[in-house]
Order: structure tokens, then sequence, then C-alpha cells
């Protein structure tokens, strides 16, 4: 039977050694009153120490002094086994001074571990993940040098068929954030902009004798209708009620509280968009980029959109109507509205649907999808590419390589080379001014997230499209089909590639 509790009181709960699961999306929907009293029991108790902490989207609110970043900062957590590290401003740091275990999974296939626990099952099976950097005959899922569990994942054979094998610590504690709980304990996600893997997480949790920590915004009289109730109140061990952060009607829109038609989804980006810390600039190369990839959109297509250059794909989407044709997704479960980015990157307007994230990684892991348009950081001579791991920098593999393994046409949409790049387009020509310092194209990758060989097997089509010319990808690497009018194929392409490509 669930109790009532305060933060503090409900932290309580976790021991020593215990492996927590935080239901969240990057940035958003994070359990932020579980966390600041776990960091203030950590600093008054010096406990609970030797932590683990596993989240298939990572967990963080882009500040390093809220959330978990304190009590992971001092020494709280002996491992995380995370799919994004993106909105974890300190921790992401940390990972690469050696401070803690950390590990990179593709989000989708830690959402299908947590799965597998919950229905007593050790791990996952899945084909996302091999021959990129995951795979421990490449690198394996450690982002530093400490990080040497060879358990989290394993390649097998079943059948006569190559799969990884993902299988996650027994998950003892549950960390999650819903709207309302029912008198009878049930938990709703009415206002939330996802549900996550919250279900399998407390199940899972539940099979290991553990607790299911639930933050919530209010309590209600009046029973959930069986269809809302997204966790059980048999599930629940402890509620904690916490007030509730004041949204922006235009993050309100998110939730679905209300109908936006599809012609309103660009104004209510708009509004979103204007309240981002960021100041959204017209890039030139990116605009061109996105122009050029949108003419792969097709009718009644499934499309998954990725963040950066290729969210450009959209806004020319819609100038030609075909953003109305075709229906979008996102990595959290949402489907047939318009993804936002920027701090509350998971979310939707206008979503027709959002189910459980676990479910979303079902259709991606099976080909669902019927074009993707994913950044990129490099690629080499092979078609290979890496897009989760710059000089010095760490965000993670999210949901990149769960998207990328079999959609049937996966887009990359990337400058040329990039830091100084500048670039103009007048009446269809363009005019390369001032090239970039550090190429994209690169005689091998730093490490890989998308595998050419394998989406040759698979019959993909990859493009590559950049802001002077399109790829393809072939058997024998790269072939370069499109050059735009106003570049010079060898001056401004064949002599800035560090590898031959066929013409």
């Amino acid at each position: 039977m669930y109790e009532i509790m305060n933060a503090d009181e409900a932290i309580r709960l976790i021991r020593d050694g215990d492996c927590i699961c935080v239901n969240s999306f990057v940035g958003i929907e994070n359990p932020t009153e579980l966390h600041e009293a776990l960091y203030r029991r950590y600093q008054k108790m010096q406990s609970p120490t030797h932590l683990t902490i596993v989240s298939s989207a990572g967990f963080g609110v882009w500040d390093e002094e809220h959330n978990a970043e304190g009590y992971i900062r001092e020494g709280a957590v002996d491992k995380l086994i995370c799919g994004h590290f993106g909105a974890m401003m300190s921790t992401k740091k940390l990972v690469l001074e050696d401070r803690f275990e950390a590990y990179n999974l593709p989000l989708g296939c830690i959402s299908h571990a947590i799965r597998a626990q919950a229905g007593g099952l050790p791990g996952a099976l899945s084909k996302v993940g091999l021959d990129i950097f995951v795979d421990p005959r490449r690198e394996g899922p450690g982002i530093n040098r400490i990080s040497i569990d060879d358990s989290l994942v394993k390649y097998v054979e079943v059948d006569g068929e190559e799969f990884l094998y993902y299988k996650l610590p027994k998950i003892t504690i549950a960390l999650i954030k819903g709207t309302a709980a029912d008198r009878k304990g049930n938990i709703t996600f009415d206002d939330m902009y996802m549900s996550g893997d919250a279900l399998s997480i407390c199940q899972a949790v539940k099979a290991n004798r553990g607790k299911v920590i639930v933050q919530v915004d209010r309590l209600v009289d009046t029973p959930s209708r069986p269809r809302n109730a997204i966790i059980p109140g048999c599930l629940v061990d402890a509620i904690v009620v916490a007030e509730p952060e004041e949204r922006n009607e235009a993050y309100t829109a998110l939730t679905g509280s209300f109908e936006i038609p599809y012609k309103e989804w660009h104004t209510w980006n708009e509004k979103i968009h204007e309240l981002s810390q960021k100041q959204r600039k017209n890039n030139i190369p990116a605009n061109i980029i996105g122009k050029r990839a949108a003419k792969e959109l097709r009718v009644d297509d499934i499309v998954n959109i990725g963040i950066g250059i290729p969210e450009t794909v959209s806004r020319y989407a819609r100038k030609s109507g075909m953003l109305d044709m075709i229906t979008l997704t996102v990595e959290s479960g949402g489907i047939g509205g318009f993804p936002v980015s920027g701090e509350v990157f998971g979310a939707m307007i206008g979503a027709a649907s959002v189910y459980d994230m676990a479910n979303q990684f079902d259709l991606y892991d099976n080909g669902g999808l019927d074009v993707c348009f994913m950044g990129a950081l490099e690629v080499d001579r092979h078609g290979n590419i890496n897009a989760h791991r710059g000089t010095g920098a760490f965000a993670g593999i999210g949901g990149f390589a769960n998207i990328t393994a079999k959609t049937p046409t996966v887009v990359f949409c990337m400058t040329f080379n990039a830091k100084g790049l500048e670039v103009t387009q007048e009446k269809g020509v363009v005019t390369i001014h001032k090239e970039g310092e550090i190429s994209k194209f690169v005689e091998k990758v730093s490490s890989v997230s998308f595998s050419a060989k394998r989406a040759i097997e698979n019959g993909q089509k990859v493009l590559y499209v950049t802001e002077r010319c399109v790829f393809r990808l072939t058997p024998k690497g790269l072939k370069l089909i499109e050059v735009y009018p106003g570049v010079d194929i060898q001056k401004d392409i064949l002599d800035r590639l560090p590898f031959e490509v066929e013409v």
C-alpha cells in the first residue's frame, strides 16, 4: 500500500548500492523534487552512496546546479547507464574526467531492456547497435577509461542470426514524475509531455522487490478512468506531492490538454522558440540543406526528424504543403503532431497519440518509419557516420542508432565543413565565401554511430545532403550524385575530400 510522504521521507527508502531508474526524457519530465531531496540527504549523511542510475533518455534540466547534478558531482553515484547525456550539464563533463563509470547505450535498447526486466527476462535482443561503437567487437558502451563492465552488451547468435544482447543491472528504485494520484494511488500523466518507460520501470522494480517513488502535482479524490491510469496504485510505494512549476501557455499546449489543429502548429512552435534562451539565427547553409533534403518526403510517409540542421526539413515541408501529408514522430512516444526542440525536446505540438517509449522503438527498430533526417559530425570514405561524440565533448547516441538502423531511407543533413563556413544562395546559385576550419569528411570516423556496411546489407537508401552537393551510399562508398549551381565540382568538392568518391 502506498504512503503519502514528503520528498525527504520518500528518499529514505533508497539504500546504499541501489540501482535507480529515472523516468525522464533528456530535459523534460524530471522528478526534480526527488533529486533535490536526495542531494540534501547526501550532503547531510553522505548516504545513499555507491548508486547506479539508469535512464533511457537521460535526466537533467539544463542546469548544473539542479536535479541530480549535485549528488553525482559529489560522489554518490558509481555508475551511470544512459542513452543521452545532453541535458546533464556538469555530469557529461565529469564523464570524460573518469570520475565514475559511464555507459552509453542506444536509447531504444535501454527502453527495451527495462521492459524485458519487467517481464522477468534478464535482457533484450536487438539488431540495433551491430557494427557501431556499442558493439563489444568494436569499442563497447563504456565512455571513459574506467568503464569496463562487459555485461551490459554482448554479441550473440540465435538461429544463425546476429544480435546484440542488452542487459541492465537489476533496478531497485523507480523515480517517476506524474500529474496526479487518485485515492487508490493510481498515477495519471494528463499534464505531462510523455509517460516514457514509467509502467515498465515500476513493474521491473516491484519484480526486484524494490521501491517505487512517484512525484505528482496533486492528489485527486475522483478515481482515474482506467485507461488514463498509467501506473496502478498497487505498484506504488511512496507518493510525493510537489508544487508544479508554472508553465507558460506555450508549454501548456504541449500537454495535449487542448486541440491544436495543423494550421496552428507553426504559430505555437514560434511561441515556444520565443521562450528559448538561445536566439535563432538565419542559418543559410542549414536552409539550403533542409530545402534539398525535404524533397525526399513522400505523401503518407512516417517520419523522424532529428535536432539541429535536420529541423529545417520541417520548415520546407510546411512551405511546400507536404507537412500536412506526412506523419511525424518523436522518440519519447509522440506520433502525428509536430516535435519541438530546445529545452523541451521530446514534446509535441498537436500529437495524435503519445504511447509508451518502448512501443515507439518497436516501430523504429522494425523499419516502421519510411524516412528519417539525421545530423552528423563526421562521415568517412565508407559512408560511416559519427553523430554522438565530438572532440572533448560527449552527448550520447540517444535514439539515433535505433532510428537509422532499419529505416528504408536515411538522409544525413550536414555541412561540408564547420567553424567559419560562410555561404550564400541567390536565385538558386550557391556561393562559398569562406570554408570552415573543420572538415566533416574524414578518412576514418573517430567513433561509429551508423554502419554503412549494415545499411548496404539492409538495402537502405542513404543520402548525405550538404550545402553544396549530395552524396549517395553505394557498396563502393560515397557517390557524388548532385552538385548545386554555382559550385565548382573540383575546387569546392573533390579537392576538399580526403578520399576519392565515385562521380
